[in-house]
Protein backbone atom coordinates (compact mmCIF):
# COMPACT_ATOMS: atom_id res chain seq x y z
CA UNK A 1 0.00 0.00 0.00
CA UNK A 2 1.73 3.27 -0.92
CA UNK A 3 0.52 6.57 0.39
CA UNK A 4 -0.57 8.96 -1.50
CA UNK A 5 1.01 12.67 -0.98
CA UNK A 6 -1.53 15.11 0.18
CA UNK A 7 -0.45 19.01 -0.53
CA UNK A 8 -0.57 20.95 2.85
CA UNK A 9 -2.37 24.55 2.16
CA UNK A 10 -0.92 26.75 4.73
CA UNK A 11 -4.14 29.17 6.45
CA UNK A 12 -4.47 32.10 5.39
CA UNK A 13 -3.16 34.81 7.28
CA UNK A 14 -5.78 36.40 10.14
CA UNK A 15 -5.71 38.78 12.34
CA UNK A 16 -6.54 39.10 15.79
CA UNK A 17 -10.16 39.90 16.52
CA UNK A 18 -11.50 43.45 16.85
CA UNK A 19 -11.46 43.41 20.74
CA UNK A 20 -8.15 41.98 20.94
CA UNK A 21 -6.66 44.60 18.72
CA UNK A 22 -8.38 47.77 19.80
CA UNK A 23 -7.62 46.83 23.56
CA UNK A 24 -3.97 46.89 22.18
CA UNK A 25 -4.40 50.78 21.31
CA UNK A 26 -3.32 52.53 24.99
CA UNK A 27 -0.38 50.88 25.67
CA UNK A 28 0.53 51.79 22.32
CA UNK A 29 -0.30 55.01 22.25
CA UNK A 30 1.98 55.27 25.90
CA UNK A 31 4.99 53.97 24.02
CA UNK A 32 4.90 56.24 21.26
CA UNK A 33 3.94 59.76 23.69
CA UNK A 34 7.51 58.97 25.34
CA UNK A 35 9.82 61.27 24.28
CA UNK A 36 7.71 62.86 21.53
CA UNK A 37 8.13 66.33 22.26
CA UNK A 38 12.09 66.02 22.59
CA UNK A 39 11.97 63.98 18.97
CA UNK A 40 10.44 67.08 17.70
CA UNK A 41 13.27 69.73 19.23
CA UNK A 42 15.28 66.99 17.88
CA UNK A 43 14.22 66.30 14.57
CA UNK A 44 14.66 63.06 15.45
CA UNK A 45 11.88 60.78 12.96
CA UNK A 46 9.95 58.33 15.15
CA UNK A 47 10.98 54.96 13.40
CA UNK A 48 10.76 53.24 17.16
CA UNK A 49 7.12 54.28 17.12
CA UNK A 50 6.24 52.54 13.80
CA UNK A 51 7.67 49.49 14.43
CA UNK A 52 6.01 49.43 17.16
CA UNK A 53 2.99 50.25 14.85
CA UNK A 54 3.73 47.87 12.59
CA UNK A 55 3.97 44.99 15.30
CA UNK A 56 0.44 45.80 16.57
CA UNK A 57 -1.05 44.56 13.86
CA UNK A 58 -3.48 47.83 13.77
CA UNK A 59 -2.71 48.33 10.56
CA UNK A 60 -5.19 45.38 9.49
CA UNK A 61 -7.95 47.41 11.31
CA UNK A 62 -10.10 48.11 8.49
CA UNK A 63 -9.37 45.05 6.51
CA UNK A 64 -13.34 43.05 7.13
CA UNK A 65 -13.40 39.84 8.60
CA UNK A 66 -14.12 37.83 5.62
CA UNK A 67 -10.76 38.77 3.97
CA UNK A 68 -8.92 37.41 7.05
CA UNK A 69 -8.92 40.97 9.22
CA UNK A 70 -10.74 41.99 12.42
CA UNK A 71 -13.36 44.05 10.44
CA UNK A 72 -12.40 47.38 12.45
CA UNK A 73 -15.15 49.95 11.14
CA UNK A 74 -13.78 53.85 9.88
CA UNK A 75 -14.88 55.20 13.82
CA UNK A 76 -12.88 52.60 14.97
CA UNK A 77 -9.81 53.53 12.90
CA UNK A 78 -10.37 57.40 13.09
CA UNK A 79 -10.40 56.94 16.95
CA UNK A 80 -7.27 54.99 16.35
CA UNK A 81 -6.01 58.13 14.92
CA UNK A 82 -7.22 60.50 17.30
CA UNK A 83 -5.57 58.53 19.76
CA UNK A 84 -2.10 58.33 18.33
CA UNK A 85 -2.95 62.37 17.80
CA UNK A 86 -2.88 62.54 20.98
CA UNK A 87 0.80 60.91 21.79
CA UNK A 88 2.72 62.31 18.59
CA UNK A 89 0.19 64.02 15.98
CA UNK A 90 3.41 63.42 13.28
CA UNK A 91 3.18 59.61 13.82
CA UNK A 92 -0.96 59.92 12.92
CA UNK A 93 -0.53 62.10 10.30
CA UNK A 94 2.04 59.31 8.41
CA UNK A 95 -0.42 56.93 8.76
CA UNK A 96 -2.73 58.79 6.10
CA UNK A 97 -1.46 56.60 2.85
CA UNK A 98 -1.09 53.54 4.31
CA UNK A 99 -4.45 53.54 5.55
CA UNK A 100 -5.93 55.34 2.48
CA UNK A 101 -4.26 52.43 0.52
CA UNK A 102 -5.79 49.35 2.61
CA UNK A 103 -9.62 51.20 2.31
CA UNK A 104 -9.12 50.84 -1.58
CA UNK A 105 -8.12 47.68 -1.53
CA UNK A 106 -11.13 46.42 0.66
CA UNK A 107 -13.84 48.08 -1.15
CA UNK A 108 -12.40 47.62 -5.12
CA UNK A 109 -13.13 44.00 -6.88
CA UNK A 110 -10.17 41.48 -7.05
CA UNK A 111 -8.98 42.43 -10.20
CA UNK A 112 -7.91 46.05 -9.28
CA UNK A 113 -6.02 44.64 -6.00
CA UNK A 114 -2.32 44.71 -6.17
CA UNK A 115 -1.11 41.50 -6.16
CA UNK A 116 -0.09 40.18 -2.81
CA UNK A 117 -0.95 43.16 -1.07
CA UNK A 118 -3.59 42.38 1.48
CA UNK A 119 -1.66 39.69 2.43
CA UNK A 120 1.00 42.02 3.03
CA UNK A 121 -1.21 44.53 5.38
CA UNK A 122 -2.32 41.03 7.24
CA UNK A 123 1.29 40.54 7.66
CA UNK A 124 1.59 43.96 9.17
CA UNK A 125 3.74 45.62 6.17
CA UNK A 126 3.15 49.58 5.67
CA UNK A 127 2.37 51.44 2.57
CA UNK A 128 2.39 54.93 1.55
CA UNK A 129 2.65 57.03 -1.31
CA UNK A 130 4.07 60.08 -3.22
CA UNK A 131 2.35 61.37 -5.75
CA UNK A 132 2.41 65.38 -5.74
CA UNK A 133 5.59 66.98 -7.62
CA UNK A 134 7.01 70.46 -7.13
CA UNK A 135 7.28 73.08 -9.78
CA UNK A 136 3.98 72.27 -11.93
CA UNK A 137 1.77 75.01 -13.08
CA UNK A 138 -0.94 73.21 -11.07
CA UNK A 139 -1.20 70.36 -8.54
CA UNK A 140 -1.70 66.94 -9.49
CA UNK A 141 0.09 67.73 -12.23
CA UNK A 142 2.82 64.74 -12.75
CA UNK A 143 5.85 65.22 -15.05
CA UNK A 144 7.90 61.56 -13.31
CA UNK A 145 7.83 58.94 -16.25
CA UNK A 146 7.14 54.91 -16.65
CA UNK A 147 9.21 54.29 -20.00
CA UNK A 148 9.63 50.13 -21.73
CA UNK A 149 12.76 49.09 -21.29
CA UNK A 150 12.63 45.10 -22.76
CA UNK A 151 10.59 43.22 -20.11
CA UNK A 152 10.26 45.45 -17.63
CA UNK A 153 9.56 49.36 -17.47
CA UNK A 154 11.94 52.68 -15.41
CA UNK A 155 10.38 55.09 -13.52
CA UNK A 156 11.76 58.31 -13.60
CA UNK A 157 11.33 61.25 -11.73
CA UNK A 158 11.14 63.40 -8.51
CA UNK A 159 8.33 63.27 -5.62
CA UNK A 160 7.09 65.63 -2.79
CA UNK A 161 4.71 65.50 0.00
CA UNK A 162 5.99 61.55 0.30
CA UNK A 163 4.30 61.75 3.70
CA UNK A 164 5.62 58.37 5.67
CA UNK A 165 7.50 56.84 2.67
CA UNK A 166 10.59 56.73 5.13
CA UNK A 167 8.79 54.78 8.10
CA UNK A 168 6.81 52.30 5.06
CA UNK A 169 7.78 49.08 3.35
CA UNK A 170 5.86 49.63 -0.01
CA UNK A 171 5.45 53.03 -1.82
CA UNK A 172 2.74 53.83 -4.51
CA UNK A 173 4.35 56.58 -6.99
CA UNK A 174 2.09 57.97 -9.73
CA UNK A 175 3.49 58.57 -13.39
CA UNK A 176 2.71 59.39 -16.80
CA UNK A 177 3.24 56.15 -19.37
CA UNK A 178 4.95 56.40 -22.70
CA UNK A 179 1.18 56.91 -24.36
CA UNK A 180 0.49 59.92 -22.40
CA UNK A 181 -1.65 57.72 -19.60
CA UNK A 182 -1.75 58.17 -15.65
CA UNK A 183 -0.47 55.45 -13.91
CA UNK A 184 0.50 54.27 -10.55
CA UNK A 185 3.16 51.91 -9.29
CA UNK A 186 3.55 49.88 -6.33
CA UNK A 187 7.36 49.28 -5.17
CA UNK A 188 9.28 47.68 -1.91
CA UNK A 189 10.72 50.76 -0.45
CA UNK A 190 14.19 49.83 -0.67
CA UNK A 191 14.01 48.94 -4.39
CA UNK A 192 17.01 50.38 -6.22
CA UNK A 193 17.25 53.84 -7.60
CA UNK A 194 14.71 55.01 -4.80
CA UNK A 195 15.72 57.27 -2.55
CA UNK A 196 13.61 59.03 0.08
CA UNK A 197 14.77 62.31 1.10
CA UNK A 198 14.48 63.52 4.49
CA UNK A 199 14.00 67.49 3.80
CA UNK A 200 10.80 68.52 4.80
CA UNK A 201 11.03 71.76 6.06
CA UNK A 202 7.64 72.64 7.45
CA UNK A 203 7.45 74.51 10.70
CA UNK A 204 5.40 71.62 11.81
CA UNK A 205 4.79 67.84 11.43
CA UNK A 206 8.64 68.39 11.03
CA UNK A 207 8.94 64.14 11.73
CA UNK A 208 6.40 62.82 9.11
CA UNK A 209 8.98 62.40 6.17
CA UNK A 210 6.96 64.66 4.24
CA UNK A 211 9.91 65.87 1.96
CA UNK A 212 11.05 64.36 -1.73
CA UNK A 213 12.25 61.41 -3.02
CA UNK A 214 14.50 61.01 -5.83
CA UNK A 215 12.82 58.08 -8.66
CA UNK A 216 16.60 57.00 -10.53
CA UNK A 217 15.86 54.66 -13.29
CA UNK A 218 13.87 52.70 -10.94
CA UNK A 219 13.35 48.97 -12.28
CA UNK A 220 9.62 48.49 -12.41
CA UNK A 221 7.74 44.82 -13.50
CA UNK A 222 4.62 45.00 -14.97
CA UNK A 223 2.37 43.14 -12.23
CA UNK A 224 3.70 46.61 -10.37
CA UNK A 225 1.92 48.62 -12.85
CA UNK A 226 -1.71 49.58 -12.34
CA UNK A 227 -4.69 52.20 -13.45
CA UNK A 228 -6.61 53.96 -10.80
CA UNK A 229 -8.67 57.11 -10.15
CA UNK A 230 -9.79 59.10 -7.58
CA UNK A 231 -13.17 59.89 -9.68
CA UNK A 232 -14.48 56.49 -9.66
CA UNK A 233 -17.49 55.80 -6.70
CA UNK A 234 -14.19 54.36 -4.13
CA UNK A 235 -11.71 56.99 -5.05
CA UNK A 236 -14.23 59.56 -3.99
CA UNK A 237 -15.17 57.65 -0.43
CA UNK A 238 -11.25 57.53 0.08
CA UNK A 239 -10.70 61.19 -0.74
CA UNK A 240 -12.88 62.18 2.02
CA UNK A 241 -11.24 59.84 4.22
CA UNK A 242 -8.00 61.09 3.80
CA UNK A 243 -9.72 64.31 4.70
CA UNK A 244 -10.89 63.09 7.94
CA UNK A 245 -7.83 61.51 8.73
CA UNK A 246 -6.04 64.72 8.75
CA UNK A 247 -8.76 66.50 11.14
CA UNK A 248 -8.47 63.07 13.44
CA UNK A 249 -4.64 63.97 13.89
CA UNK A 250 -5.27 67.47 14.49
CA UNK A 251 -7.99 66.66 16.93
CA UNK A 252 -5.40 64.53 18.76
CA UNK A 253 -2.82 66.88 18.97
CA UNK A 254 -5.77 69.26 20.82
CA UNK A 255 -6.22 66.27 23.44
CA UNK A 256 -2.62 67.62 23.71
CA UNK A 257 -3.01 70.47 24.26
CA UNK A 258 -5.34 69.78 26.88
CA UNK A 259 -3.29 66.99 29.02
CA UNK A 260 -0.18 69.65 28.84
CA UNK A 261 -2.18 72.28 29.78
CA UNK A 262 -3.01 70.44 32.89
CA UNK A 263 -0.62 68.92 33.82
CA UNK A 264 1.49 72.13 33.49
CA UNK A 265 -1.02 73.71 35.85
CA UNK A 266 -0.92 70.87 38.44
CA UNK A 267 3.35 70.34 38.12
CA UNK A 268 5.01 74.14 37.32
CA UNK A 269 2.27 76.64 36.90
CA UNK A 270 1.90 79.35 39.70
CA UNK A 271 -0.74 82.05 40.61
CA UNK A 272 -0.24 85.35 38.92
CA UNK A 273 0.99 88.22 40.58
CA UNK A 274 -2.56 89.88 41.17
CA UNK A 275 -4.65 86.62 41.53
CA UNK A 276 -6.31 86.13 44.76
CA UNK A 277 -5.64 82.16 44.53
CA UNK A 278 -2.53 80.24 46.33
CA UNK A 279 -2.17 78.43 43.58
CA UNK A 280 -2.54 78.18 39.77
CA UNK A 281 -4.95 75.27 39.68
CA UNK A 282 -7.22 77.72 42.08
CA UNK A 283 -6.94 80.28 39.74
CA UNK A 284 -10.02 81.04 38.11
CA UNK A 285 -9.03 82.42 35.15
CA UNK A 286 -6.63 79.29 34.88
CA UNK A 287 -9.54 77.18 35.40
CA UNK A 288 -11.68 79.49 32.65
CA UNK A 289 -8.78 78.45 30.20
CA UNK A 290 -8.96 74.93 30.77
CA UNK A 291 -12.70 74.48 30.59
CA UNK A 292 -12.73 76.40 26.87
CA UNK A 293 -9.66 73.99 25.69
CA UNK A 294 -11.76 71.19 27.11
CA UNK A 295 -15.35 72.31 25.49
CA UNK A 296 -13.19 72.79 22.07
CA UNK A 297 -11.48 69.17 22.34
CA UNK A 298 -15.06 67.67 23.06
CA UNK A 299 -16.71 69.30 20.22
CA UNK A 300 -13.86 68.70 17.63
CA UNK A 301 -14.25 65.19 18.98
CA UNK A 302 -17.99 65.08 18.51
CA UNK A 303 -17.84 66.08 15.15
CA UNK A 304 -15.06 63.36 14.36
CA UNK A 305 -17.64 60.69 14.91
CA UNK A 306 -20.50 62.51 12.96
CA UNK A 307 -17.78 62.10 10.20
CA UNK A 308 -16.91 58.60 10.46
CA UNK A 309 -20.61 57.76 10.79
CA UNK A 310 -20.93 59.12 7.85
CA UNK A 311 -18.40 57.41 6.28
CA UNK A 312 -19.14 54.41 7.86
CA UNK A 313 -22.55 54.59 5.98
CA UNK A 314 -20.86 55.06 2.94
CA UNK A 315 -19.34 51.82 3.29
CA UNK A 316 -22.52 49.84 4.53
CA UNK A 317 -24.22 51.56 0.71
CA UNK A 318 -21.12 49.90 -1.02
CA UNK A 319 -21.90 46.78 0.26
CA UNK A 320 -25.71 46.91 -0.63
CA UNK A 321 -24.76 48.09 -4.61
CA UNK A 322 -27.49 50.79 -5.00
CA UNK A 323 -25.32 53.66 -6.88
CA UNK A 324 -28.22 55.96 -5.79
CA UNK A 325 -27.64 55.65 -2.25
CA UNK A 326 -23.96 55.60 -2.92
CA UNK A 327 -23.66 58.78 -4.39
CA UNK A 328 -26.14 60.51 -1.85
CA UNK A 329 -23.75 59.06 0.62
CA UNK A 330 -20.23 60.39 -1.01
CA UNK A 331 -21.95 63.82 -1.02
CA UNK A 332 -23.20 63.46 2.51
CA UNK A 333 -20.00 62.42 3.78
CA UNK A 334 -17.66 65.04 2.11
CA UNK A 335 -20.36 67.53 3.58
CA UNK A 336 -20.27 66.58 6.96
CA UNK A 337 -16.12 65.92 6.90
CA UNK A 338 -15.45 69.67 5.03
CA UNK A 339 -17.67 71.25 7.88
CA UNK A 340 -16.11 69.27 10.89
CA UNK A 341 -12.51 70.49 9.16
CA UNK A 342 -13.88 74.09 9.21
CA UNK A 343 -14.94 73.70 13.13
CA UNK A 344 -11.50 72.15 13.67
CA UNK A 345 -9.68 75.58 12.22
CA UNK A 346 -11.41 77.44 14.36
CA UNK A 347 -11.74 75.63 17.68
CA UNK A 348 -7.35 73.84 17.19
CA UNK A 349 -5.67 76.68 16.40
CA UNK A 350 -7.21 78.73 19.08
CA UNK A 351 -7.33 76.07 21.89
CA UNK A 352 -3.45 76.06 20.83
CA UNK A 353 -2.79 79.84 21.13
CA UNK A 354 -4.94 79.84 24.67
CA UNK A 355 -3.01 77.45 26.84
CA UNK A 356 -0.13 80.20 27.31
CA UNK A 357 -3.07 81.92 28.91
CA UNK A 358 -2.33 79.10 31.74
CA UNK A 359 1.23 80.31 33.02
CA UNK A 360 3.66 83.14 32.50
CA UNK A 361 6.91 83.76 30.64
CA UNK A 362 7.84 80.18 31.67
CA UNK A 363 5.45 78.26 29.85
CA UNK A 364 7.02 79.31 26.77
CA UNK A 365 10.03 78.11 27.85
CA UNK A 366 11.58 75.39 24.81
CA UNK A 367 12.03 72.76 27.32
CA UNK A 368 7.80 72.51 27.13
CA UNK A 369 7.86 72.79 23.28
CA UNK A 370 4.20 73.83 23.62
CA UNK A 371 4.47 75.59 20.88
CA UNK A 372 4.91 72.49 18.83
CA UNK A 373 0.92 72.36 18.78
CA UNK A 374 -0.14 75.31 17.20
CA UNK A 375 2.56 74.47 14.68
CA UNK A 376 1.04 70.81 14.27
CA UNK A 377 -2.87 71.58 13.58
CA UNK A 378 -1.80 74.90 11.44
CA UNK A 379 0.16 72.52 9.21
CA UNK A 380 -2.18 70.18 9.09
CA UNK A 381 -5.05 72.66 8.56
CA UNK A 382 -2.95 73.98 5.15
CA UNK A 383 -3.08 71.06 3.65
CA UNK A 384 -6.42 72.11 1.44
CA UNK A 385 -7.63 75.74 1.36
CA UNK A 386 -10.39 75.81 4.29
CA UNK A 387 -12.04 79.07 2.71
CA UNK A 388 -12.77 76.95 -0.61
CA UNK A 389 -14.37 74.14 1.72
CA UNK A 390 -16.21 76.81 3.61
CA UNK A 391 -17.20 78.92 -0.15
CA UNK A 392 -18.29 75.24 -0.89
CA UNK A 393 -20.51 74.50 2.05
CA UNK A 394 -22.58 77.56 1.04
CA UNK A 395 -22.95 76.99 -1.90
CA UNK A 396 -24.36 73.79 -1.04
CA UNK A 397 -26.53 74.73 1.20
CA UNK A 398 -27.74 77.85 -0.76
CA UNK A 399 -27.72 76.26 -4.30
CA UNK A 400 -27.89 72.37 -3.91
CA UNK A 401 -24.33 72.75 -5.85
CA UNK A 402 -22.48 69.52 -5.45
CA UNK A 403 -19.53 70.05 -8.33
CA UNK A 404 -16.76 70.04 -5.78
CA UNK A 405 -18.07 67.96 -3.17
CA UNK A 406 -18.32 65.18 -6.36
CA UNK A 407 -15.06 65.48 -7.24
CA UNK A 408 -12.68 63.20 -5.38
CA UNK A 409 -9.83 65.90 -5.06
CA UNK A 410 -10.86 68.61 -2.59
CA UNK A 411 -12.95 66.54 0.12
Amino acid sequence: MTATATKLVPEPQRSPDLATLLARVPALAAEIAKGASQRDLDRELPFEAFRLFKESGLGALRVPVSMGGPGGSVADYIELIATLGAADCNVAHALRSHFNYVEALVLNGPSERDEGSLERVLEGKLFAGAHTEQGTAKPGQVTTTLTRDGDVYRLNGRKWYATGSAFADFVSFSAMDEAGDFTHVLLPVDRKGITILDDWDGMGQRLTASGGVILDNVEVFPREVGKRSMENLVGRHTSTLRQLHLAAAAAGAVRNVLSDAIDYVRKQGRAAAHSPAATAREDHFVQQIIGEIAANSLAIDALLIESAKALDHTVATFAIGDEAAIEASLVASALTTARTQLVLGQLGPRSAERMFEIGGGSATSRKYNFDRHWRNIRTVLNHNPLLHKARVVGDYYLNGTTTHLKEGKVF
